[in-house]
């Protein structure tokens, strides 16, 4: 490989990597048998920053439909959130 190609190379893989944390990502968090809507009413207002009442209707949501996206932001705004719902014993993912 010639050297300016490797140099172009390494700029494409890093616009690609800022493109990718541009994106906009959803927070999930899931429905369980262990968690009482209190706990996870409680977790999202201190990790998410809700409202009690967006809390309430996030919890009503992931109870009957089985998860909800609790937030929106890029990879980097919610990976910290997303471990701390998941530190509280609540089960998360970002998508």
């Amino acid at each position: 490989m010639k050297p300016l190609e490797h140099l172009i190379e390494i700029e494409e893989d890093v616009l690609l990597e800022e493109q990718v944390d541009q994106e906009e990502h959803d927070l999930v968090v899931f429905n369980d048998d262990v968690n009482t809507f209190e706990h996870v009413i409680r977790i999202l207002m201190k990790v998410c920053g809700h409202t009690m009442e967006q809390a309430e209707q996030c919890s009503l949501i992931i109870h009957y439909k089985g998860k909800c996206s609790v937030r929106k932001g890029s990879f980097a705004k919610l990976k910290p959130m997303c471990e701390s719902i998941l530190d509280a014993g609540i089960q998360a993912t970002i998508v």
